[in-house]
């Protein structure tokens, strides 16, 4: 019998994936005020793997404070090119600006894992993958706004892979499920040698 998991996060796609395995996930989003913490840790020179990893972790923690019995899993995705990170646009001026700045470029998606139990941590991990964005018109990207928008707005870098966003691409190197935010593997690979899930 698995054990019911609660998703610290609003990400739809990470609840579908979750659904998609067989798990019974519940998103329940942990309000934690990222930008001031990724702010904190970037002003102490935090590497973005560390910045990923921190704000599952808080996510995870607030969570389970007030569901100490439950499974909770935090969750984290940080967008880093070169030595810049990106926030998720807010706006269809600052998406462009985004992708302006992508395109013709290689940037890495940063995706971590915090699996709380008990109220404890008890597992973590951080994935990386590589994007290579090709050199679009000016043209396709204000098309390609126009038509997304109302989609990727909360999406990091301004594109969904699962959507017309994989257009945007050359080449992909990296785990797809560490590209869509959840690590999915791993995470099934350790609820089962933990028994939580069945196999």
């Amino acid at each position: 019998m698995s054990r019911p998991l609660l998703l610290a996060s609003a990400s739809s796609i990470r609840l579908q994936l979750l659904h998609q395995a067989g798990l019974e996930a519940t998103a329940q989003p942990a309000r934690i005020d990222e930008a001031t913490i990724r702010d904190a840790l970037l002003a102490e020179h935090a590497k973005p793997r560390d910045i990923a990893d921190a704000l599952a972790e808080m996510k995870a923690r607030k969570l389970a404070e007030k569901n100490p019995t439950a499974l909770v899993l935090g969750c984290d995705q940080v967008l880093a090119l070169k030595d810049q990170l990106f926030s998720k646009p807010e706006s269809i001026e600052e998406a462009r600006q985004q992708l302006v700045l992508l395109r013709g470029q290689t940037h890495q998606l940063i995706s971590a894992l915090v699996l709380y139990d008990q109220g404890k941590p008890i597992w973590r991990h951080v994935a990386t993958a590589s994007l290579t964005m090709r050199e679009v018109s000016d043209s396709y990207l204000d098309a390609y706004l126009a038509r997304n928008w109302h989609s990727i707005q909360h999406s990091v870098g301004g594109y969904k892979l699962e959507e017309e966003g994989i257009r945007l691409f050359t080449a992909l190197v990296g785990d797809y499920f560490t590209i869509l935010g959840l690590p999915l593997l791993p995470l099934l690979g350790f609820l089962a040698t933990r028994d939580f899930i069945e196999t």
